[in-house]
């Protein structure tokens, strides 16, 4: 019994060596005697034991983050700034043959890249043009990796850290701004309704009706409101013609005669 035992588990191991399953977004790069003959998969596998070896190879997109890298920008201001990295493998023989991990050296190339693009660059622009840096260390990050047969897809800049009196001038900044827009827009209120007045003269100045309906108006307004007291106001121009009278009759009356002041002896 004991060399039937022996040869069911010598099969079992030769099985187990020979025979492997990749999943769909697996592949095989298989190395005969230490050549690459190409990638296989996915599915059944079948390998000679002892001769071929299988290195495993993941094509799913890989979500990669980049530690917060101290970065001193062209102006000068000394920030921390952190990113995550999308890619994926595309060509296995390349990813396993060309670099020793893929992954370690995707994850330096990709720390060393953002230090080098973000101090180029002005804190302003880092803080208001994240698409544009994001596009740029994507653009260079494909470019160096496509020789790894690794594809690049997206890079997000995640966080930037700031000084504190940094943050409190960027603060600052934003609250007179602020101010500012405020105070154009309260001009440009009373610069409008200054002309909406003036136009409205001119009208009444053409037509004088419309003051008389205007002066209606204030007089619905007054009249519906719950006071004790009501005030009309009366337009000057109804007493013109009484002092005209007035000033006509003046003209008609003789003029004063002085008396000398009567005394006693």
């Amino acid at each position: 019994m004991v060399p039937y035992l022996a040869l069911v588990i010598i099969a079992i191991l030769f099985l187990y060596s020979a025979i492997k399953i990749l999943n769909e977004y697996e592949r095989g790069v298989i190395f005969r005697l230490g050549r690459v003959i190409g990638a296989k998969g996915p599915g059944l596998i079948l390998l000679i034991p002892v001769i071929d070896k299988m290195v495993r190879v993941d094509l799913r997109v890989v979500a990669m983050d980049v530690p917060a890298q101290d970065v001193i920008t062209r102006d000068n201001v000394t920030i921390k700034v952190s990113a995550v990295l999308y890619f994926r493998v595309l060509d296995p023989n390349r990813a396993i043959i060309s670099v020793e991990n893929y992954l370690y050296a995707t994850s330096q190339l990709a720390q060393t890249t953002l230090r080098s693009v973000c101090g180029q660059a002005e804190l302003d622009d880092l803080l208001s043009e994240r698409e544009k840096i994001n596009a740029h260390l994507q653009e260079i990050l494909d470019k160096d990796t496509e020789p790894w047969g690794v594809k690049v897809a997206k890079v997000e800049i995640k966080n930037i850290d700031l000084p504190q009196e940094m943050q409190r001038a960027i603060a600052k900044q934003a609250e007179a701004e602020r101010e500012r827009r405020a105070k154009v827009i309260g001009a440009e209120g009373e610069f409008q309704a200054a002309q909406k007045l003036a136009d409205a003269a001119q009208i009444i100045g053409v037509q004088p009706i419309a003051l008389q309906l205007r002066y209606l108006q204030t007089l619905r307004e007054v009249a519906s409101e719950n006071n004790s007291t009501t005030i009309f106001p009366v337009p000057i121009d109804l007493f013109t013609p009484f002092m005209e009278v007035a000033k006509a009759m003046k003209g008609t009356l003789p003029p004063a005669v002085d008396r000398p002041p009567q005394g006693g002896a």
